[in-house]
Order: C-alpha cells, then structure tokens, then sequence
C-alpha cells in the first residue's frame, strides 16, 4: 500500500500535481491541510478530477465528504479519542474507510479493529520536519489485527521505503520525499517502482 498526504500548506499547481500523481498510479492521497478552511479545500477539490475522489481521505472538515463522493476519513490522535465504538460501526456499515494516526506500539494494539488502516510515525527522521527524529518501533510487540494495517510514515523516501517492508509494515505514506522534491511526479514514480520491486521480491 502506498500513500501519499498533501503537502500541509498550499503549493504552486497543486491541484494538477494532485492529478499526476493519480494517473501515475496513486491510489489513496490524504488531504491533509491543518491550517486550511474548509471553503479552501472546497476549493482545492473542485479541481481534482471527480474520478479520484473515492482514493482521496479527509483530515478535516469531515462533513465536505458526502458531498464529493469521499469515503474515506482520517482521525488524528486527538479525534479519534472523541470517537465511541458506535460512531466506528456506523462508519463501517455505511463503507467509509476509516485511518488514524499513532506513534507507539502500544496505540495500535489498543486501536478499535473498526479502523481499516493506521499510520505509525516517525519510523526515520524526518524529511518534511527537521526536529522529528526517528523512534525505535519493535513491532515484535504488536497484536497484528486482521482488518487494520500498520502504514510507516516519516522519513519514507527511495532509500528507505524497503526497510520499512522489511520490517513489517503493510504498506508506506510520502509526505516529504514528494513535496520537498524539485520533481515531485519523478520522484513519485521512482519510489512506486522501488516499492513495486520489494514486494516482489518478498
């Protein structure tokens, strides 16, 4: 599996990069704008070509979903403590994908099996934030659950999208290694194929 999430803040074409990246071959995009209202994402959306909205997630301003077509919906830390079990079912029922995002082990064996994937970060330091350095995940230590996959994020570039495998993860989420990127399509492409590549070869 493999993620990429938009860059927080807003960049230069970034409605047809978004559109690259999707005739490349991407097929989850995470639009995560923290800052953003929710008439800039509106905005934003409008112009993303409709046949992708069912690959994108919201981080936020979870109510625009429904009317775009978008099923799936991300919980941060903080959100997803606000949820109760029922909330979880009845996403579920209705066919929503349901992520969030955790930092330890720990989190994600006490994670409701109602989310379909999470991400755990930072596993390498990281290229979009300088200060945020790599933690020593043993995911010796998880309860493996049948219907949540554990997603490495953080630090995730060419070099490093193999270990992450090689460690168990179930797939990887590019956050940096595409938007600090001089050619962010190019550098998309390199790290599909090398993906590719390693899960072949395991």
């Amino acid at each position: 599996m493999l993620i990429v999430i938009s860059s927080p803040t807003p960049i230069t074409k970034e409605a047809f990069l978004i559109n690259q990246l999707f005739d490349e071959g991407l097929t989850v995009f995470h639009l995560r704008k923290p800052e953003s209202s929710s008439q800039e994402l509106v905005l934003l959306l409008q112009e993303i070509n409709p046949i992708h909205y069912s690959k994108i997630a919201l981080h936020s301003h979870h109510y625009l979903a429904k009317s775009f077509g978008i099923n799936r919906l991300h919980f941060n830390e903080v959100s997803r403590k606000q949820l109760i079990e029922d909330a979880l079912e009845t996403y579920n029922a209705d066919g929503v994908i349901l992520s969030t995002s955790i930092h330890t082990t720990d989190d994600y064996n006490q994670l409701s099996d109602k989310f379909d994937y999470a991400f755990l970060s930072p596993v390498f330091d990281s290229i979009s934030k300088p200060n945020y350095q790599a933690h020593i995940f043993n995911l010796n230590h998880i309860h493996k659950k049948t219907n949540t996959k554990l997603i490495a994020l953080g630090g995730i570039n060419e070099a490093t999208c193999a270990k992450a495998f090689e460690m168990g993860f179930d797939g990887i989420a590019l956050l940096g290694a595409i938007w600090n990127s001089e050619d962010k399509i190019t550098a998309f492409k390199v790290i599909k194929t090398a993906t590719q590549i390693t899960q072949l070869s395991n």
